[in-house]
């Protein structure tokens, strides 16, 4: 380390120090380091070298000896002490310092617009299951700057008594330049690393959709690398050894360093935004805008000075960029769910149409990069209003939803098209309890999809989610009505007395009639709406309470009046075919979606 020297050297005894290490004139010199020798003897010539420039008035000999002594030194001391930046280190430095939890959600296959139509009940958007789990429960609030020392701290200041003395005597830029071109080298090594591809746009467009999703995994992970460690370490480096030794000190130095680098990782997020847009694109998109956006702060305080500044303004540029196919994606999703004509096209036993999966889906992956979309999204949806000629566009008001954000009312928006939709579909089943099991499955799937996603639930809010969760009750309802009652109504005991009065005979041709009516509308049902499907288990059994809570008791109470007057009669069988038993077990068939 350098020492502050009390007494000054005579020029003379300066001079003889520093033509010793003349490497033109002395064996001992070619061979032997300065720095690599007694400490006591570096700075022996390191304040020979400030005597001679203290009292010289222009380069002389000695002067140009030393300084080419101190580059040959200073360049050695870059190359001979540097430590090989390894990939363990630099994540392990990052171990403390964690991505966004929302990342870890991966698309493996997204539909396009159309794809809904055929693909039945599967779900239209699958998760990969072999994403990291130790990503989902990483918290994006602690995030910052991990730096490692890439010299031993005595080196630092060797390096820096170099720096300072070759630049006193004017030669910024080949120090600059020496310690780049080693520094280069390191950050170039380490970078390749980390698998950061250089990819143009045709690159990108005729790239399998698997193998692109891998290389912006691998670019994610190098831009956190790259700014919080890698780059972070190098301007730690810079800054310790030119800081305030010339204009532009160890900013100038750095971007020298890292330029290439730094261009070329930003480059990458560059070319995806430039090539063409596709549904499957957006979560990338965004997730690339919230990696980037997360890093922001980081990138600032890296590239913090004058010579820094290209690099700041592409990265802003690209976050504005990124920005746009949000909402323009979402506004297109949304102008082409108002606009599609509701499909004439049922779905086998009312069960969940693939729109209502596949918009689902879509709004619940988006909802993962809520803070994105907020971010960017500001205005509010374009309702029916706007549509007000096509009858085929419900209207909505959002009176009730003024404190929502406009983000969350485009989400809240979309869900009330496709209840419209679905509603519209509804029409074409001729069977109306059929009708109002559609009803019931879709709304009940698009309110448990809200549910299970708390970062959807939180956006939608539970106002509105309250009023999606009464309208499938009210389905459910409708088709109780629809379908019992008509049931019940042979269980009436109206019209069962000869004279009026219950105290009077019972007639028995009435009553078989009612008894025969009974049973073939029941086994009508029972043989219908086993074949209709309600693929939510707890739905199911929900819905299956609620019709024996209905017919079970009616039945039970009828039987008990009336069986005597049929049982007294001839085959009886023919007019009781069920007991209450038979009922109970019967109604456990219903929605199974096969025949009995």
């Amino acid at each position: 380390m350098e020492q502050p020297e009390n007494n000054s050297l005579p020029y003379e005894t300066a001079e003889q120090i520093i033509l010793r290490w003349d490497a033109t004139t002395s064996e001992d010199a070619r061979v032997r380091m300065i720095f690599e020798g007694d400490r006591q003897e570096i700075d022996r010539y390191l304040q020979a070298v400030d005597q001679i420039q203290e009292q010289s008035k222009k380069i002389n000999n000695a002067i140009q000896i030393s300084l080419a002594r101190l580059a040959d030194e200073f360049r050695n001391i870059l190359v001979s002490h540097a430590s090989p930046i390894e990939m363990e280190t630099l994540t392990q430095s990052m171990s403390s310092v964690h991505l966004n939890p929302r990342t870890s959600t991966r698309i493996s296959y997204f539909p396009t617009d159309d794809d809904y139509s055929s693909r039945g009940d599967e779900d239209s958007i699958s998760r990969d299951d072999s994403s990291s789990q130790s990503e989902r429960g990483e918290s994006s609030n602690i995030s910052s700057i991990r730096e490692i020392d890439l010299y031993p701290s005595d080196i630092v200041c060797d390096l820096r008594s170099i720096a300072k003395r070759m630049i006193a005597a004017g030669y910024f830029r080949l120090c600059v330049q020496m310690y780049s071109s080693v520094r280069k080298s390191a950050v170039d090594a380490c970078f390749k690393k980390l698998g950061v591809e250089k990819l143009s746009i045709g690159d990108i467009q005729g790239m399998e959709w698997e193998d692109l999703n891998a290389k912006i995994g691998k670019w994610k992970r190098a831009a956190t690398l790259c700014v919080r460690v890698l780059f972070a370490s190098e301007k730690r480096l810079c800054e310790q050894i030119f800081e305030g030794l010339g204009t532009g000190g160890g900013d100038a130095c750095f971007m020298e360093t890292v330029r290439g680098p730094a261009v070329q990782l930003f480059n990458f997020a560059e070319t995806i935004i430039i090539s063409p847009w596709a549904p499957e694109k957006l979560l990338k998109i965004l997730h690339l805008h919230e990696i980037l956006f997360d890093l922001l702060p980081d990138i600032e305080s890296v590239f913090d000075g004058k010579a820094s500044e290209s690099i700041r303004i592409q990265v802003t540029e690209i976050l504005s960029r990124l920005a746009e196919p949000g909402r323009v994606m979402i506004n297109e999703f949304e102008e082409n769910v108002v606009l599609r004509e509701p499909s004439r096209v049922t779905v086998p036993g009312g069960t969940i149409h693939p729109l209502t999966r596949y918009v689902m889906d879509y709004i619940s992956f988006i909802s993962d990069y809520k803070q994105t979309l907020e971010n960017v999204i500001v205005s509010r949806p374009a309702t029916g209003s706007q549509y007000s000629n096509d009858p085929s566009t419900p209207d909505m008001d959002f009176t009730d939803l003024e404190e929502q954000s406009p983000f969350a009312l485009h989400l809240i928006w979309i869900i009330a098209i496709l209840k419209f939709n679905l509603e519209e579909n509804s029409k074409h089943y001729k069977d109306n309890s059929l009708a109002q099991i559609f009803i019931m499955n879709n709304l009940h799937y698009i309110v448990q999809k809200i549910k299970g996603s708390p970062e959807l639930r939180e956006i939608i809010g539970d106002n509105y989610l309250m009023k999606l969760t009464a309208k499938y009750r009210q389905a459910r309802t409708r088709y109780l009505r629809a379908t019992w009652v008509g049931v019940m109504y042979c269980l009436r005991d109206e019209g069962l007395h000869e004279s009026g009065s219950f105290s009077s005979g019972v007639s028995k041709s009435v009553l078989r009639e009612r008894f025969k009516s009974f049973n073939a509308m029941f086994e009508d049902v029972h043989k219908t709406q086993a074949l209709w499907l309600v693929p939510d288990a707890q739905l199911r059994e929900e819905l299956g309470i609620s019709i024996s809570e209905l017919l079970i008791p009616a039945y039970r109470s009828f039987l008990g009046r009336f069986r005597s007057h049929i049982e007294s009669g001839r085959h009886p069988e023919n007019y009781i075919k069920y007991s209450v038993k038979d009922l109970e077990t019967a109604v456990l068939d219903f929605f199974e979606g096969s025949a009995v």
